[in-house]
């Protein structure tokens, strides 16, 4: 458990033990809503756009710190400001990125850059629950991220499997928001160590296995007789559920030690790429959306110290490159839709103490798969990185594009508890030449 807490970024013992109940045990501590109910304004409908729906995964992967655009795919050589980072050329005419990147370059016209994302907030909680949500971070509600939302709409995919799983992420992630706790994702701390306590012991047979859980639905049942809630049965639900999936040949799927030998070293031997190689193998087994978070971008310090930003983006650059090549493999890229995202970007200057601070004025992000348009770059920004000159993108923006992959009305609405109607991205508009 210990291991477990010291993974989260920045916990305290009121959100872990939150989460934890929440995702973990199948409680709810927030309020929970009466019921949900899905429903279009026709007026509202979104502007019918072309590779609606083609994304039956999504892959996103968040860079936890906010990843440097002048460091990765928005170098600036020219600027006062630029620090060490060169351009390398890449496999499409006129498409530049940061050095760092060695295998990336060669697959370029299978990916989109984004250059002009911009947020409002240079603070790394409030950034992080944005991109996630496409809603601000409030007191009074918790917003459900994208795999919830793709659950609410569509229905559960696989009989004994989660819908959504977050790997490497922490106390602080939206998870379910305000639905029912069936909906929130699966966390995993650690691809290498996959479903933890998985294992029935080896004193405990089935068959006393299942006398246990006969005493225990037999202790529950007056109870559930005499406070006959949707918060109870989904209690019970989970335990059914955890039973299933424990019983079941699908739980081979959080084990990355199937994975040949060769497979593993290619995703790269760090916990981001075994995370990634843990979704590539979750996905192929019906689970719609998994998100693996790689931390420690938040680069004030040192930046281009060898053990830092340098390789950070090494294991960034082997990792995507494993999963493109890898999906192609398996005939799985063209319906999976793989998201590259962060909280916001780092300042243009180069600050005294060799680092780059918080700068929500432009960021990049980057998509592949499920159909999108790769080999070209949305939006500009100026020559110093600073601020965006063309194409804005929101936070906001970037989810009603994955939605719109996925096949989700970006019109249609769910009621929190206290009755207000939410819609998956917000007022995000598609980005359309990704489409």
């Amino acid at each position: 458990m210990k291991q477990l807490f010291d993974q989260f970024d920045d916990p305290t013992r009121r959100s872990f033990m939150s989460y934890a109940a929440k995702s973990l045990l199948g409680v709810s501590m927030m309020p929970t809503m009466g019921g949900i109910v899905l429903g279009a304004d026709e007026k509202k409908t979104a502007k019918k756009l072309p590779g609606g729906g083609t994304a039956k995964n999504v892959i996103y992967l968040f860079m936890e710190g906010a990843m440097s655009h002048l460091d990765t795919f928005d170098v600036k050589p020219k600027s006062q400001g630029s620090g060490t980072t060169q351009e390398v050329s890449t496999a499409v005419p006129g498409i530049k990125i940061g050095e760092h990147f060695k295998d990336l370059p060669a697959l370029m016209k299978d990916v989109a850059l984004i250059r002009s994302m911009y947020t409002a907030t240079g603070a790394h909680r409030p950034g992080r629950y944005l991109m996630r949500t496409s809603y601000e971070e409030i007191a009074s509600i918790r917003h459900p991220s994208l795999g919830p939302w793709a659950q609410t709409y569509f229905g559960k995919r696989n009989k004994t499997l989660p819908d959504s799983v977050i790997i490497s992420g922490g106390s602080q992630h939206p998870s379910a928001g305000f639905m029912e706790t069936r909906f929130s994702p699966l966390p995993i701390a650690n691809a290498e160590e996959g479903l933890q306590n998985s294992a029935s012991p080896e004193y405990l047979k089935d068959r006393d296995f299942n006398t246990r859980m006969t005493l225990i639905d037999s202790f529950d049942a007056k109870f559930r007789k005499k406070y006959d809630h949707k918060e109870v049965r989904a209690y019970t639900d989970f335990y059914k559920e955890t039973v299933a999936l424990l019983k079941s040949s699908d739980l081979e799927s959080f084990d990355i030690t199937k994975e040949p030998e060769e497979i593993r070293k290619a995703y790269g031997e760090h916990k981001f790429g075994q995370g990634a190689l843990l979704a590539r193998r979750l996905i192929e087994n019906n689970v719609r959306y998994v998100e693996v978070v790689s931390g420690g971008w938040d680069d004030h310090n040192n930046i281009y110290d060898e053990d830092q930003l340098p390789q950070r983006v090494n294991h960034l650059d082997q990792t995507l490159s494993a999963l493109i090549k890898d999906l192609k493999s398996k005939g799985l890229f063209d319906e999976t839709l793989i998201v590259l995202a962060t909280e916001f970007g780092r300042t243009p200057r180069i600050s005294d103490r060799a680092g780059r601070d918080h700068h929500p004025a432009s960021f990049s992000c980057a998509l592949a798969g499920a159909g999108i348009k790769g080999g070209q770059v949305i939006g500009k920004t100026d020559d110093e990185g600073g601020t965006v000159d063309e194409d804005g993108v929101m936070p906001a923006d970037l989810n009603a594009t994955i939605a719109h992959k996925m096949g989700i009305d970006l019109a249609a609405e769910i009621y929190s508890p206290s009755g207000r109607p939410f819609k998956v991205a917000h007022d995000g508009e598609v980005i359309s030449k990704l489409v």
